[in-house]
């Protein structure tokens, strides 16, 4: 069966005729990866199988003269543009790929976590929602420690300790009641259908599938539904999930109390108890989402408008934003060793402030005004040598007097210039890899995403501090950067990506290859990346991005590198702000995406 019929297989609406891939399925080529060093990204948290084999150069977007979607998964963007044709807007239209995509991405996209939610308003607002996971209210600061203090290994990533109070749910459904147009049953609908009916997977969907294959083995509950008579599923076979359409339907027919408190709920606080874990239906009953003033920033004459905590996102990316903005990166240009040694400075500097000041508002200040001040990219950039690398060791973050993975993201504007960009997550792939009863989806393992132990590194590498300590009801710091960008006050760019600590950098590069090197919206999504992260002290590539000269220029200054396979998965748009043609971009990382509008 070929890509195309599969597609068609899988289709849910009719007669809706699916476009093809933008990006063929391909496996990436076979490449030398150096031994990670301590404190390194788990390979469990950050995808980096599924990138097909393009070239970047030679990228072209999907162009639309309305409306474009772009997610991680092509029916779940089907869903989205079917629901802008029948009039829908940008926020019924995000609600619906939300819920579409707990169904067809089912290792990301989620009821089961929580995330964020970035909107611009064709009235000139600019919004944010955030319905990040909380701790459980029986949660303490040492939870994950055994009784000398030390971190015990797996108990956030791989038990039911790790999972926080999901707030996917009543966060889609608030952002429907505030400012959509469509009722939720008719947006949750095509979602329930392709749960009940299921869908035909495509290469893309089995090799994430695949990875954790032997760990659907061990729950025989996730086995009977995301094994097929156990057995891994293959490309052109039907994913069917009864169990997640009839959660579904509860929360369809009875909105958000439901969920939160009806059976879903319940079900997971039994599961819970069950397995030591410390969710009670309380936790469910007493979950809010918070509606805030997301971050704002200039950057060479575009409006960033992106995510305040308890997102570490927005901060940390308009931080290193104000500090390159000093530096004249287009006249460098792509992959330059000037460019590509500044960016990684500001990179070490941001994120030692990010790990050390930020965390949850409800229960720390944090200096967001500061960190993204002038007067501190001044103070950062006076400590950027310019031809060497400065030892991490040296780098103390910190303004304050006081002291990934996975996640999917996918943007939409509509025909009226209202635009959404959400990620949201249930942090590693397929979470914690449990399904309470059968309630049909997967339960985060978001805990992971706190400080353990102050100074101990989490999945990702951070190296955190007391800010972001568990606490009872708190939210942890995410790197989830759901951003905007306007000119002229008007939408010029709508990305975002998954990738737990790459995520912020992965979001900078689409903005900075698009404003400072003139790619187009596909060129920015396809183009190799790089990271770092303050610690580990090692610059992560795409073995791609450097030639071997310049790597070697780069390492006689200083820094260290770690090859890694493509990570990420940028869902981008952008919007041609003398045409109003939108550009969409489906990440290579996401064969199985899809980028489409009318």
């Amino acid at each position: 069966m070929s890509e195309d019929d599969m597609r068609h297989a899988g289709t849910f609406l009719t007669p809706l005729v699916l476009a093809p891939l933008a990006l063929l399925v391909a496996g990436c080529a076979t490449q030398r990866v150096a031994p990670p060093p301590e404190h390194a990204i788990s390979e469990r948290a950050l995808d980096t199988s599924s990138a097909a084999a393009v070239d970047w150069r030679q990228s072209k977007p999907v162009t639309a003269p309305h409306a474009m979607v772009v997610s991680a998964q092509h029916l779940a963007t089907e869903v989205g543009v079917e629901i802008l044709k029948r009039g829908g807007n940008a926020i019924d239209a995000a609600v619906a790929v939300g819920y579409a995509e707990a169904v067809v991405h089912p290792c990301c996209g989620n009821i089961g976590g929580g995330g964020f939610m970035t909107i611009h308003l064709a009235s000139g607002e600019n919004l944010f929602l955030d319905f990040r996971e909380k701790a459980p209210l029986k949660a303490t600061a040492t939870i994950f420690q055994d009784e000398s203090g030390n971190v015990v290994k797996g108990r956030s990533t791989g038990t039911w300790l790790g999972i926080g109070t999901p707030g996917t749910v009543m966060g889609l459904n608030e952002a429907l009641k505030r400012y959509g147009t469509m009722p939720l049953a008719e947006v949750i609908a095509p979602a329930i259908e392709l749960a009940e009916k299921g869908y035909v997977l495509l290469p893309g969907d089995v090799k994430i599938l695949d990875n954790r294959t032997k760990d659907f083995a061990t729950e025989p509950n996730v086995a009977a539904i995301f094994l097929n008579d156990g057995r891994p599923f293959v490309a052109g076979e039907r994913l069917v999930q009864r169990q997640l359409g009839a959660t579904l339907r509860t929360i369809a027919e009875g909105g958000t109390d439901a969920f939160y408190r009806g059976e879903p709920a319940a079900a997971v606080a039994a599961a819970s108890a069950a397995g030591g874990g410390l969710l009670t239906t309380d936790d469910f009953a007493k979950y809010t989402v918070r509606w805030d003033k997301p971050v704002l920033c200039d950057y060479r004459g575009y409006t960033v408008v992106s995510a305040p905590p308890s997102s570490s996102g927005g901060t940390t990316l308009c931080e290193i934003l104000q500090t390159i903005e000093g530096y004249p990166l287009s006249k460098w240009g792509y992959a330059s060793v000037e460019g590509t040694h500044h960016i990684v400075e500001a990179e070490r500097r941001a994120y030692a402030d990010r790990n050390t000041d930020l965390g949850d508002p409800a229960f720390v200040r944090n200096p967001v005004a500061k960190l993204i001040s002038e007067e501190h990219a001044e103070k950062l950039r006076a400590s950027i040598l310019p031809n060497r690398a400065t030892p991490s060791s040296e780098i103390k973050g910190g303004v304050s007097a006081d002291e990934g993975t996975n996640t999917t993201h996918y943007s939409v504007v509509d025909k009226d210039g209202n635009a959404v960009a959400v990620t949201y997550t249930i942090n590693y792939l397929f979470g914690v890899g449990k399904i309470a009863g059968d309630t049909g989806f997967f339960l985060n393992n978001e805990m992971d995403d706190f400080t353990s132990k102050p100074g101990v590194p989490n999945s990702f590498g951070l190296v955190q501090g007391a800010a972001n300590a568990v606490a009872p009801g708190k939210r942890p710091l995410s790197s989830m950067t759901p951003t905007i960008l306007l000119k002229n006050g008007k939408v010029f760019m709508v990305t975002g990506s998954p990738g737990g600590s790459t995520i912020i950098t992965t979001v900078l590069q689409s903005i900075i290859n698009v404003v400072d090197f003139g790619m187009n919206m596909q060129q920015a999504v396809d183009a190799p990346r790089f990271h770092h992260q303050w610690l580990p002290d090692v610059v992560m590539i795409d073995p791609q991005y450097l030639t071997p000269e310049k790597r070697a220029a780069l390492e006689a200054m200083g820094h260290s590198f770690r090859e890694s396979g493509p990570w990420g998965a940028d869902e981008a748009i952008l919007v041609d702000p003398v045409t109003g043609e939108r550009q969409g971009a489906n990440d290579r990382s996401r064969p199985a995406g899809l980028a489409k509008g009318y």
